[in-house]
């Protein structure tokens, strides 16, 4: 039978989401290691969108095929049973067998999370980017109105990705500030790799006045790495939700 699991992580500790080497740890392998204990041999785990080393979900979608005739929340609670604990699988369903965690995904909801103040508290260090600075933040978000719509992304993603095109829909961009904190929450059909810390890079070197707002519309259209910011830091990042 078919499973669907809704999956959260601190990704402090991991390698990102997708198996790599032997000794190198990652979120998909911790989760297949668990299921081929329980199964008795190894079982794919297909997850909707990889994460980058450091990276968090609060939402993050995998489906795996199974043999053993269990019910969900005994799945879920075998599960975890032997993950560490900075890997949780909140949610056992299952599925239809034509269910595929990556191709039927609609959308993706991230949060990326920016501490400005001198200090960051210990409770929320592992998921924010310190940038102690102040920042414009109406122009971070008129920044933000160039990036939405249908676009080529090229200048927002890395130089060797393996996707067919860099054109995604972003849906919405918002830039919010709650005291020292500020959020930039990125919704759209599907993000390139390193898209969300590329644009939140940006957006952050046009709130302290290291690039201009126009800087941002040029390198969009003209598809220019050399015109946005750096990447933002892993830390600050995670996946809130899958749409289906």
């Amino acid at each position: 039978m078919r499973l669907k699991l809704t999956i959260q992580y601190d990704g402090t500790e991991y390698s990102g989401w997708q198996s790599q080497s032997a000794g190198t740890r990652t979120v998909q392998g911790a989760i297949e290691a668990v299921v081929a204990r329980i199964e008795g041999e190894r079982r794919p785990l297909f997850g909707a969108g990889r994460t980058d080393a450091g990276v968090h979900a609060l939402g993050q979608v995998a489906h795996v095929d199974v043999e053993k005739r269990l019910d969900p929340k005994t799945w879920a609670l075998a599960i975890n049973s032997w993950l560490d604990r900075d890997v949780r699988v909140m949610r056992v369903e299952e599925v239809d067998d034509r269910f595929h965690a990556r191709r039927l995904a609609l959308g993706k909801l991230y949060r990326y999370r920016i501490w400005t103040g001198p200090f960051v508290s210990p409770f929320v260090r592992r998921y924010v980017a310190h940038v102690p600075r102040a920042h414009d933040v109406r122009a971070m978000k008129e920044a933000a109105r160039l990036l939405v719509g249908r676009h080529d992304f090229e200048a927002f993603t890395v130089a060797d990705r393996t996707t067919k095109t860099s054109v995604r829909s972003l849906r919405r961009l918002d830039v919010t500030r709650e005291g020292e904190e500020l959020v930039v929450e990125a919704e759209a059909d599907g993000f390139l790799r390193a898209m969300v810390r590329m644009i939140a890079g940006t957006l952050l070197a046009v709130g302290d006045g290291r690039i201009a707002v126009e800087q941002v519309g040029r390198a969009l259209a003209e598809r220019r790495r050399d015109l946005v910011g750096s990447t933002a830091p892993a830390a600050g990042l995670t996946l809130v939700r899958v749409d289906y």
